[in-house]
């Protein structure tokens, strides 16, 4: 199969495919949205973003505000209800929606903050965002890795060994080579699922290599250009290092028909917290701190494993 021309990933430089707690979350909260997604409010901090191990991403530290973040990556279900069509490879309500470009995601942004009477973040003829709009909107590259974090420092949210990333992803070793449905695995500190692998989520960056070198301290939102948009996480078919936190990938917008999506990309949605009206009802808080959590993923764990 041939790629239409303008619409390949930029190739990688690497030859490669925190500070803050809130109070504890509440898994029954419901934000009152016709897409029917749960969201966790994300306390704002500063982390050290980056990957040491990356030529694209020199550890470096960054402030974020306060934003609220979809708990799931956006589902079949969803984008079925509020773009009326599923594009997805791997037919099933719950399993993330793929097979979605930038454009999509984005236009699922505007039109979903529509349903609820917000203001929509996005220009789609220009592309730009307005971040001071109270709609949804793509996380940017350093909420999308604050939250990730969710206030560790190693190399994956659970620790710098690999060896337990089956516990909270699914990737190359035990995805049986698609897709899987969404919150099946633990979530990461502030109970958001899926924050690494099964499918690559979407940024509102603009990727360039040398970006970190010249970023802002406070709420970097990316380059004012380029050729294509960062994604995050790692996905079904990549493998382990791909789910490290500060990892750093891209890929072509699709601003055009005539792109294609693919089976390893999706999408959750953010709302800036300082945005008028932008408190979604029913939401979850962000920050079980790390020891309670990984207390709390060891009880899930022993009680999945039969007793000997």
């Amino acid at each position: 199969m041939a790629l239409v021309s303008g619409c390949e990933r930029k190739p990688a430089t690497d030859n490669s495919p925190a500070k803050t707690a809130g109070s504890e979350k509440s898994d029954s909260a419901k934000p009152g949205t016709d897409s029917g997604a749960s969201m966790v409010r994300i306390p704002g901090g500063s982390f050290i973003m980056g990957d040491k191990t990356q030529v694209d991403a020199p550890p470096h530290e960054v402030a974020v505000s306060s934003f609220y973040m979809d708990k799931y990556l956006a589902t079949q279900d969803q984008y079925q209800k509020v773009m009326g069509d599923n594009p997805s490879r791997w037919k099933a309500g719950r399993n993330p929606v793929e097979q979605v470009r930038w454009s999509d995601a984005v236009k699922f942004c505007n039109r979903r903050s529509q349903l609820e009477n917000l203001q929509p973040c996005y220009d789609l003829k220009t592309w730009k965002c307005n971040f001071q709009a109270n709609g949804y909107r793509l996380p940017t590259e350093a909420e999308w890795e604050y939250a990730c974090r969710a206030g560790t420092s190693t190399a994956y949210f659970f620790g710098d060994n690999p060896s337990k990333l089956g516990d909270y992803a699914w990737f190359d070793k035990n995805s049986a080579r698609r897709a899987q449905s969404v919150g099946q695995k633990l979530p990461n500190p502030w109970g958001l699922y899926d924050m690494c692998g099964n499918v690559w989520q979407w940024c509102n960056d603009f990727y360039q290599v040398d970006y970190y070198q010249q970023a802002p301290h406070q709420d970097p939102k990316g380059p004012e250009a380029g050729e294509t948009k960062v994604v995050r996480g790692g996905a079904w078919r990549f493998g382990a290092d791909t789910c490290r936190c500060g990892y750093r990938y891209n890929e072509n917008p699709g601003y055009s028909d005539v792109c294609f999506g693919y089976d390893i990309y999706g999408f959750r949605c953010v709302r800036s917290a300082g945005a008028a009206g932008a408190s979604p009802k029913g939401r979850a808080s962000a920050g079980l701190s790390v020891q309670a959590w990984r207390r709390a993923c060891s009880s899930i764990l022993g009680a999945r494993k039969p007793s000997l």
